[in-house]
């Protein structure tokens, strides 16, 4: 469960919630950006959900409607995709599973461990224009599994919060 706080006031939000609010298609995008929040709040503290501001390498619409949700950054205009964010050292499979919270005076920044929670095959596949409906079947299922591995990890284990210099 994520909470934060609307003018003091407690707001628990889980990832079914997210999910109602996304719609069904991009679940593994959804499941990145409930993650990344959850680690980024275990540093923060509680952060004032209308106080934080998210720069990310991520430009999933799974990603940016969790953080609307939640932090409801993207009409607050305190949301960014930045391209140049991106681990590109760490390959392809990894590099745009990194998020930069700021709140208040802090910023943490976690991206992605490098523990088998995307695999290459649903990177090639989802970049792919070609796309036949059984390519199509086989990315539901990989998105799914996919989701499904990064919600069975706790706080810490799926993203790590690494040292970094604000922008």
């Amino acid at each position: 469960m994520l909470t934060v706080l609307e003018s003091g006031t407690p707001i628990d939000i889980s990832f079914t919630d997210l999910m109602k609010y996304h719609g069904p298609h991009f679940p593994g995008g959804v499941a990145h950006a409930y993650c990344a929040m959850r680690d980024a709040a275990a540093v923060l503290g509680p952060v004032e959900r209308r106080e934080v501001t998210v720069r990310t390498a991520f430009p999933g619409p799974g990603g940016r409607d969790a953080i609307e949700m939640a932090l409801r950054a993207v009409t607050g205009g305190r949301f960014v995709v930045v391209p140049e964010l991106a681990a590109t050292d760490r390959g392809a499979t990894l590099a745009r599973y990194v998020w930069e919270f700021r709140y208040r005076d802090r910023t943490v920044l976690v991206r992605l461990r490098d523990a088998g929670f995307v695999t290459d095959e649903f990177i090639e596949l989802g970049a792919r224009h070609d796309r036949t409906a059984a390519d199509d079947e086989r990315l539901t299922v990989l998105k799914q599994q996919m989701t499904d591995r990064l919600l069975a990890g706790e706080i810490g284990e799926v993203y790590e919060v690494v040292p970094h210099s604000p922008h």
